[in-house]
């Protein structure tokens, strides 16, 4: 009797499993994105009218243009917090750099609901600023709840510390010596960030920037109950029609959409990376 490779052993549990739950899930999602929904049931009538509607109605396409720019301008404001954060504590954090990178994580020890009540007792109508300002006789501040602005600044404050992580994983093997050297040779701080630093470190940013656009992307708890109606995203209405509306067909080619839409912006940010810039020193950088 052949004997079982013991690679395969160990490998083969994993590749099982997420040939179950992830790859089987995604095909039939796709199937599903070519029937009909009548009723709250499918039928494999084949057809590309879930895809005409997605790009005919007005709607579908505001709110994925509305998600694709909310995911652009958190991604912005995540990079320009995180690079200063990561850098500090690859460089001045010394033998607390591992407990400040963990402090980074506890926010994650609650959930995303718990996380966005406490937002809501901050900035809701009746929250901490609003009462501060009352006492001082001034008026509310509208826009702190239920816009665009409180979705976005949702969607900061949850998805953040995946990009400082990231900026600082590559910024910890960096050799910052080599600031030193830019310096000796004419360099300010500035024209060495963006000569030596930033490109050397690249990787990192790319990662970052996936990690916070894909998800948010697909945000639906955050604009549900901090943007209202005025930021209804794609991910709420895909939501909505596997629940509510019971349209699973459409939902299941809003999700094709959403999944090509995430692989275009991870193809593109690896276009963008180079790995031998990177010290990357694997088989294919040699």
């Amino acid at each position: 009797m052949r004997r079982i490779p013991p690679l395969l052993l160990l490998a083969g549990p994993g590749v099982l499993f997420i040939l179950v739950t992830l790859l089987l899930p995604l095909l039939a999602i796709f199937m599903f994105s070519f029937w009909r929904t009548a009723s709250y049931e499918l039928y494999p009538d084949w057809n590309l009218d879930n895809y005409h509607v997605l790009f005919t109605e007005a709607a579908y396409r505001t709110f994925l243009l509305r998600s694709a720019l909310s995911a652009v301008v958190t991604s912005l404001l995540c990079l320009l917090y995180a690079w200063p954060v990561a850098y500090f504590i690859a460089r001045h954090g010394g033998r607390y750099r591992l407990l400040l990178v963990l402090l980074l994580a506890a926010p994650f020890f609650t959930g995303v609901i718990l996380r966005i009540a406490a937002l809501q007792g901050i900035f809701g109508p009746g929250g901490l600023i609003n009462m501060a300002l009352g006492i001082f006789g001034m008026p509310p501040i509208a826009a702190l709840m239920y816009t665009p602005l409180a979705a976005t600044i949702g969607h900061v404050y949850l998805f953040v510390p995946f990009m400082v992580t990231a900026i600082y994983l590559s910024l910890v093997n960096f050799n910052f010596d080599l600031l030193e050297t830019a310096k000796i040779n004419g360099a300010g701080p500035w024209r060495a960030f963006v000569e030596v630093t930033w490109p050397l470190n690249w990787i990192g940013t790319a990662i970052g920037l996936a990690l916070v656009f894909i998800p948010c992307l697909a945000s639906a708890v955050t604009p549900r109950f901090l943007g209202g109606p005025s930021a209804t995203s794609f991910g709420m209405s895909l939501g909505q029609q596997f629940g509510e509306t019971g349209t699973w067909a459409l939902g299941s080619a809003m999700g094709v959409v959403l999944f090509a839409f995430s692989l275009l912006v991870l193809a593109v940010m690896g276009f963008t990376v180079n790995l031998k810039r990177s010290g990357f020193t694997g088989m294919g950088a040699r």
